[in-house]
């Protein structure tokens, strides 16, 4: 696939509510015999289990020498508080998360989130030296209106407003086009990589040539292994973030390797 320096693919499986602990570590470890040091030299994968299996597979990963990156699916923006229930971006940085979810849809349909929160958990997550993937989309209504541009340009402005062009330069967009989750249906590769390239286009626009450059841009949306190569063979699109696919060890295994088939 087309790559500027720097853009290294990034392959995220996000398991939603998905494994107890004991799940996790067999997924892992599935994961690891399928998943080498030289897959991971050309392609980063990460790993975004739920919050009660991190430090398993924090463990696993470590003890074992496993070449994924541990990912959070969320976070609160902070960092200690009487916030019931929340999780604080330092408590996931001292369990070596390297990437943490922000702004999924279902935390924004399901949940309420709005885009303010989106932009405080972006500061956030930097702050405590992770790198956040922020999810822009739209809903089939909005689309259908016509009003895609618009809704994924307004969540990006807002989400990164305040941030500096080096700080956007090193994070990841995720477009996952809301009525693409789960559903079966996929954007064709020219619709998801026409989203992808204004994504880039307003990044360049608002932070310099070089973070549009430089920045990281995935898809996500029912990625499946007969649809990765296509999808990852357009310029602008710089990764996948998978959700029930990367549940399945074989699966995922064989969407990280899309450049063999």
């Amino acid at each position: 696939m087309p790559e500027l320096p720097g853009r290294r693919p990034l392959i995220s499986g996000n398991w939603k509510m998905h494994n107890n602990h004991f799940e996790a570590i067999t997924l892992v470890q599935k994961l690891s015999y399928l998943i080498s040091e030289d897959d991971v030299a050309a392609v980063e994968v990460s790993v975004h289990p739920p919050f009660t299996d991190l430090r398993s597979v924090q463990t696993l990963l470590d003890a074992d020498k496993i070449p994924l990156a541990l990912g959070a699916q969320n976070c609160h923006w902070e960092s200690k508080g009487a916030y019931t229930g929340e999780v604080a971006p330092e408590m996931l940085a001292k369990l070596n998360v390297r990437y943490v979810i922000v702004g999924h849809s279902e935390r924004r349909e399901l949940f309420g989130e709005i885009d303010e929160a989106v932009n405080r958990k972006v500061h956030a997550v930097l702050a405590a030296g992770m790198t956040p993937i922020m999810c822009v989309g739209e809903t089939l209504e909005e689309r259908e209106a016509g009003s895609t541009e618009t809704k994924v340009s307004g969540q990006l402005s807002a989400g990164l407003a305040g941030c500096s062009p080096a700080q956007v330069g090193g994070l990841v967009i995720a477009y996952e086009p809301i009525w693409a989750i789960g559903t079966g249906r996929t954007a064709s590769d020219d619709d998801a990589q026409a989203v992808c390239g204004l994504l880039r286009r307003e990044v360049a626009a608002a932070f310099g040539a070089g973070a549009g450059e430089s920045i990281r841009i995935q898809y996500g949306g029912s990625v499946k292994p007969d649809n990765a190569a296509g999808l990852m063979a357009q310029p602008d699109i710089d990764g996948a973030l998978v959700g029930g696919a990367s549940l399945d060890a074989d699966g995922f295994a064989a969407i990280v390797h899309f450049d063999r088939a």
